[in-house]
Protein backbone atom coordinates (compact mmCIF):
# COMPACT_ATOMS: atom_id res chain seq x y z
CA UNK A 1 0.00 0.00 0.00
CA UNK A 2 2.94 2.39 0.77
CA UNK A 3 4.60 2.08 -2.63
CA UNK A 4 1.11 3.38 -4.55
CA UNK A 5 1.52 6.45 -2.50
CA UNK A 6 4.78 6.81 -3.14
CA UNK A 7 4.50 5.94 -6.94
CA UNK A 8 1.06 8.44 -6.89
CA UNK A 9 3.46 11.25 -5.34
CA UNK A 10 6.29 10.54 -8.10
CA UNK A 11 3.66 11.12 -10.50
CA UNK A 12 2.15 13.99 -9.28
CA UNK A 13 5.78 15.69 -8.92
CA UNK A 14 5.98 14.76 -12.61
CA UNK A 15 2.94 16.54 -13.58
CA UNK A 16 3.24 19.32 -11.47
CA UNK A 17 7.33 19.79 -11.78
CA UNK A 18 7.78 18.40 -15.32
CA UNK A 19 7.09 21.22 -17.45
CA UNK A 20 9.00 23.69 -15.81
CA UNK A 21 12.52 21.44 -15.29
CA UNK A 22 12.10 19.72 -18.57
CA UNK A 23 11.12 22.52 -21.66
CA UNK A 24 13.56 24.57 -22.72
CA UNK A 25 13.49 28.41 -21.11
CA UNK A 26 11.56 30.65 -23.37
CA UNK A 27 13.21 33.91 -24.82
CA UNK A 28 13.62 36.43 -22.85
CA UNK A 29 11.75 39.32 -24.65
CA UNK A 30 13.15 42.83 -25.38
CA UNK A 31 10.80 45.33 -24.40
CA UNK A 32 13.19 48.03 -25.74
CA UNK A 33 13.40 49.71 -29.21
CA UNK A 34 17.17 51.10 -28.07
CA UNK A 35 18.34 47.44 -27.17
CA UNK A 36 20.24 45.89 -30.31
CA UNK A 37 19.43 41.97 -29.91
CA UNK A 38 22.97 40.64 -31.85
CA UNK A 39 22.57 37.62 -33.89
CA UNK A 40 25.67 37.54 -35.77
CA UNK A 41 29.13 38.61 -34.82
CA UNK A 42 29.57 41.28 -37.95
CA UNK A 43 26.05 42.91 -36.21
CA UNK A 44 28.11 43.27 -33.28
CA UNK A 45 31.80 44.52 -35.40
CA UNK A 46 29.17 47.07 -37.02
CA UNK A 47 27.60 48.76 -33.68
CA UNK A 48 31.00 49.17 -32.31
CA UNK A 49 32.16 51.04 -35.71
CA UNK A 50 29.28 53.38 -35.38
CA UNK A 51 28.84 54.72 -32.05
CA UNK A 52 31.73 55.19 -29.33
CA UNK A 53 30.35 53.81 -26.49
CA UNK A 54 28.52 50.32 -26.26
CA UNK A 55 27.44 48.19 -22.99
CA UNK A 56 26.53 44.56 -24.03
CA UNK A 57 24.55 42.07 -21.90
CA UNK A 58 25.72 38.64 -22.36
CA UNK A 59 22.94 36.64 -20.97
CA UNK A 60 21.29 33.32 -21.63
CA UNK A 61 17.15 32.45 -21.40
CA UNK A 62 17.41 30.04 -19.14
CA UNK A 63 19.35 32.67 -16.43
CA UNK A 64 16.95 33.76 -13.54
CA UNK A 65 19.13 36.64 -13.25
CA UNK A 66 19.05 37.51 -16.92
CA UNK A 67 15.51 37.68 -16.68
CA UNK A 68 15.45 39.93 -13.40
CA UNK A 69 17.67 42.38 -14.77
CA UNK A 70 16.36 42.67 -19.00
CA UNK A 71 13.63 45.09 -17.74
CA UNK A 72 16.60 47.27 -16.20
CA UNK A 73 18.69 46.86 -18.77
CA UNK A 74 15.87 48.13 -21.40
CA UNK A 75 15.09 51.55 -19.28
CA UNK A 76 18.96 52.43 -19.39
CA UNK A 77 18.73 51.79 -22.76
CA UNK A 78 15.63 54.16 -23.42
CA UNK A 79 17.06 56.67 -21.05
CA UNK A 80 20.53 57.49 -22.16
CA UNK A 81 20.83 55.66 -25.81
CA UNK A 82 22.25 58.46 -28.15
CA UNK A 83 23.26 58.14 -31.39
CA UNK A 84 26.70 57.60 -31.71
CA UNK A 85 27.94 57.95 -28.58
CA UNK A 86 26.27 55.49 -26.39
CA UNK A 87 24.46 51.89 -27.47
CA UNK A 88 23.38 49.05 -25.37
CA UNK A 89 22.96 45.32 -26.96
CA UNK A 90 22.57 42.08 -25.85
CA UNK A 91 24.30 38.61 -27.16
CA UNK A 92 22.61 35.72 -26.38
CA UNK A 93 25.24 33.12 -25.67
CA UNK A 94 23.72 30.12 -26.43
CA UNK A 95 22.95 31.69 -30.08
CA UNK A 96 26.03 33.95 -30.65
CA UNK A 97 29.10 31.46 -28.89
CA UNK A 98 31.73 32.76 -31.00
CA UNK A 99 31.22 36.46 -29.70
CA UNK A 100 30.99 35.48 -26.48
CA UNK A 101 34.28 33.51 -26.56
CA UNK A 102 35.62 36.29 -28.27
CA UNK A 103 35.34 38.06 -24.39
CA UNK A 104 35.89 34.94 -22.26
CA UNK A 105 32.18 35.42 -20.91
CA UNK A 106 31.49 32.25 -18.27
CA UNK A 107 28.98 33.98 -16.23
CA UNK A 108 25.73 35.15 -16.94
CA UNK A 109 24.24 37.95 -17.20
CA UNK A 110 28.02 39.31 -18.03
CA UNK A 111 28.02 43.04 -18.73
CA UNK A 112 30.99 44.76 -20.64
CA UNK A 113 31.97 47.88 -21.73
CA UNK A 114 33.49 49.02 -25.08
CA UNK A 115 34.38 51.90 -26.11
CA UNK A 116 35.29 52.18 -30.51
CA UNK A 117 34.36 48.39 -30.37
CA UNK A 118 37.67 47.86 -27.76
CA UNK A 119 36.53 46.49 -24.12
CA UNK A 120 37.71 49.45 -21.79
CA UNK A 121 37.14 49.64 -18.23
CA UNK A 122 35.49 52.58 -16.45
CA UNK A 123 35.60 55.17 -13.55
CA UNK A 124 33.31 55.32 -11.34
CA UNK A 125 34.04 57.30 -8.30
CA UNK A 126 33.12 55.14 -5.40
CA UNK A 127 32.75 52.04 -6.57
CA UNK A 128 33.90 49.63 -4.80
CA UNK A 129 35.07 45.86 -6.04
CA UNK A 130 32.85 43.25 -4.74
CA UNK A 131 31.86 39.43 -6.22
CA UNK A 132 29.79 40.77 -9.27
CA UNK A 133 32.09 44.18 -10.21
CA UNK A 134 35.96 43.46 -12.05
CA UNK A 135 38.37 46.37 -11.38
CA UNK A 136 41.17 46.81 -13.34
CA UNK A 137 44.35 47.48 -11.04
CA UNK A 138 43.49 50.80 -11.68
CA UNK A 139 40.07 50.55 -9.57
CA UNK A 140 38.04 51.07 -12.93
CA UNK A 141 35.19 48.51 -13.77
CA UNK A 142 35.86 46.55 -16.60
CA UNK A 143 32.47 44.05 -16.36
CA UNK A 144 29.67 43.88 -13.97
CA UNK A 145 29.03 40.07 -13.65
CA UNK A 146 25.45 39.03 -12.23
CA UNK A 147 22.17 41.32 -11.88
CA UNK A 148 23.97 43.99 -10.48
CA UNK A 149 21.79 46.74 -10.66
CA UNK A 150 23.37 49.43 -9.28
CA UNK A 151 26.73 48.72 -10.22
CA UNK A 152 24.94 48.60 -13.88
CA UNK A 153 23.47 52.03 -13.35
CA UNK A 154 26.40 53.72 -11.82
CA UNK A 155 28.61 52.90 -14.83
CA UNK A 156 25.87 53.82 -17.09
CA UNK A 157 25.51 57.01 -15.88
CA UNK A 158 29.31 57.64 -16.59
CA UNK A 159 29.39 56.46 -19.96
CA UNK A 160 26.35 59.10 -20.45
CA UNK A 161 28.20 62.04 -19.19
CA UNK A 162 25.52 61.98 -15.95
CA UNK A 163 27.75 60.28 -13.83
CA UNK A 164 30.98 61.23 -11.49
CA UNK A 165 33.83 59.33 -13.03
CA UNK A 166 35.76 59.01 -16.21
CA UNK A 167 35.00 56.67 -19.29
CA UNK A 168 37.36 55.37 -21.71
CA UNK A 169 40.43 53.27 -19.79
CA UNK A 170 41.28 51.26 -22.46
CA UNK A 171 41.98 47.83 -20.67
CA UNK A 172 45.02 45.96 -20.75
CA UNK A 173 45.58 42.33 -19.74
CA UNK A 174 46.07 42.71 -15.78
CA UNK A 175 42.27 42.67 -15.32
CA UNK A 176 42.03 42.05 -11.18
CA UNK A 177 39.44 41.04 -9.44
CA UNK A 178 38.28 42.43 -6.09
Amino acid sequence: MSSIYIYVLIILAVLFFGPALFSKASPIPEISENVYKIQYDTELDALFSTTKHVVVDFYADWCPPCRAIAPIFSKLADSHSKRTQLAFAKVNVDHVKNIAQRYNVSAMPTFMFFENGVPTAVEVEGMQGRQSVTLTDAGHVSMVRGADRAALEAVVQVLAGKGKGISGKGLDNSRKEK
